[in-house]
């Protein structure tokens, strides 16, 4: 997979972690997949984690990290990834 150039010149790649998210502490969790593009996996842990608790979840659990080699084949991962190249955080929930 082609990485991309990040503004301060260093490579990013696009990440996908998976994990569980609870709104509040002992809440129903979800699950959540989260894209993101990130120079390393502690930077694409770092933000997944800021973007999360932006999005008003209290706890998360991250059980998976990966690379997308190019943009998947199904929605909703499809219409995030363009988002992602450009430099957006996609958070998808499954209730």
């Amino acid at each position: 997979m082609p990485p991309w150039p990040e503004d301060d010149g260093t490579e990013a790649s696009v990440f996908i972690i998976i994990g569980q998210v609870t709104k509040r502490p002992d809440g129903p969790k979800a699950t959540v997949h989260v894209m993101l593009k990130a120079p390393d996996e502690d930077s694409a842990v770092r933000e997944t984690l800021n973007a999360l608790a932006r999005e008003g979840f209290a706890e998360a659990e991250l059980d998976q990290i990966g690379l997308l080699e190019g943009m998947p084949d199904e929605e909703p991962h499809a219409s995030a990834y363009e988002g992602v190249i450009e430099g957006e955080v996609a958070v998808i929930t499954f209730d």
